[in-house]
């Protein structure tokens, strides 16, 4: 079982990979103990995403219904014939990762299959559920320390939000021409100017600020990985910011891949 198990997370590693260079860039700042983990959790989190933003069968709804129910079933077992279940079975029975945070995930990925715009309130139990709550997670994985995860516990969700949002701004563009989607409450695409955008930054730095004193007081085995995400996405809010309103809706804003070494730098030496 061993061999299966390291074999699962190392499948979880190069799946969630091959998805996003700057998560793994980040990523080799964890230490030894935790980096698997946090691949488990992104290794989930990366299926479903696929189930609701790629996959185009007419049964999408089925596909995840099934996701959430073998996940739950890993994680009651301890086991799952799906690699990617199994190590993040594992990593929920570590670090008592409950149903509690799992369920308002699936229940957002769920939204995803039917939602074109959101109100307020739905905006804000979407945020909760595809983002929140995977912060949650992984601050789980990151301290062992009831009254730590307690006093931080705001600050996971406030990180999370902000990287969700500021993922939204990145892909409005994408979002919407290719899967109908503005994720913004009262915003619509045609009508998303320089006034919307400004307002959506204000919002996403409040994120960030909450986020940003909570960072510094996670253990060393986690700080400059998360603090090392938190640069690249705020310098990727930045970057949105100075880009016209036009472009932004026309093309995905990236950083620059020698900025995002020089960012790791900083973080690796913070």
């Amino acid at each position: 079982m061993e061999l299966y198990n390291n074999v699962s997370y190392r499948l979880s590693e190069e799946l969630t990979s091959r998805y996003s260079t700057s998560f793994s860039m980040s990523s080799t700042l964890f230490s030894s103990s935790v980096r698997p983990h946090i691949y488990a959790i992104y290794g989930l989190v990366r299926i479903a995403d696929e189930v609701v933003d790629t996959y185009r069968g007419n049964d999408a709804d089925k596909q995840l219904e099934k996701l959430r129910r073998d996940t739950m079933h890993a994680c009651r077992q301890g086991f799952s014939t799906n690699p990617i279940l199994h190590a993040f079975a594992i990593t929920a029975k570590k670090f008592s990762i409950g149903e509690e945070l799992i369920a308002p995930f699936f229940a957002s990925m769920k939204t995803d299959l039917t939602a074109t715009v959101f109100t307020q309130k739905e905006y804000e139990t979407y945020i909760h559920g595809s983002a929140e709550v995977v912060g949650l997670m992984c601050l789980k994985v990151f301290t062992d320390d009831s009254e730590l995860y307690g006093q931080l516990e705001k600050g996971a969700q406030a990180l999370g939000s902000a990287y969700q949002k500021v993922n939204f701004l990145r892909d409005i563009q994408a979002d919407y021409n290719q899967l109908g989607r503005v994720y913004f409450p009262g915003v619509t695409f045609e009508k998303f100017n320089d006034k919307t955008k400004r307002s959506i930054i204000k919002n996403i730095r409040k994120d960030f600020a909450q986020a940003e004193a909570a960072v510094h007081q996670l253990p060393d085995s986690a700080r400059r990985a998360v603090y090392a995400s938190l640069l690249y996405y705020t310098a990727l809010l930045d970057a949105i910011e100075k880009t016209p309103t036009s472009t932004l809706l026309t093309r995905r804003v990236s950083i620059p891949k020698l900025r995002k070494l020089t960012l790791l730098l900083k973080a690796r030496i913070s």
